[in-house]
């Protein structure tokens, strides 16, 4: 398919349109939604936000870190989620994948079996999902080409898009 050039004809008749998470303010209520729904307990979070440099700098798609500040005799940690901008012109089923992967970290620190568990039963077309995601990356390795155009629509998407197919 990628010698014929029908990678991305494939992508876009599966996801014909991108999403409406265009800024750091909409990936946190997005964000914020997932955990709402799936991650109630965990850890709060300080900070969700797109990254221009991700991808290049840490050979990442989405990072999650913890922050510890020194606030009298205690120390005080802080949650921080970062999203390759690459995201941001995605379907959302592909946005869904890298939120929640970096949101299950919140529980599960390494890539371990229960990490696994608890991220398919977040996203269970995960493997799926994320397939397609190196499809796509092997498609902008190969054509330098983006897919989807920015989605016209005004409001930003707050809650878990639907990722049936």
């Amino acid at each position: 398919m990628l010698d014929a050039g029908r990678l991305g004809d494939w992508l876009l008749q599966k996801y014909p349109q991108s999403h409406g998470v265009r800024t750091d303010r909409a990936l946190y209520d997005y964000v914020q939604a997932l955990k709402q729904e799936y991650l109630r307990s965990a850890d709060a979070l300080s900070k969700v936000a797109f990254d221009n440099k991700l991808h290049v700098v840490q050979n990442a798609l989405g990072t999650h870190t913890t922050i510890s500040r020194v606030q009298g005799n205690k120390l005080k940690a802080k949650r921080e989620i970062r999203i390759a901008s690459l995201f941001k012109e995605t379907p959302a089923p592909f946005l869904s994948m890298i939120a929640v992967q970096e949101l299950a970290h919140l529980r599960e620190r390494n890539h371990d079996k229960a990490f696994y568990q608890l991220y398919t039963h977040m996203e269970p077309q995960y493997h799926q999902l994320e397939f397609e995601v190196r499809v796509y990356l092997t498609h902008l390795d190969a054509k330098g080409k983006k897919l989807w155009a920015p989605a016209e629509c005004a409001a930003p998407e707050a809650s878990k898009p639907s990722t049936a197919l």
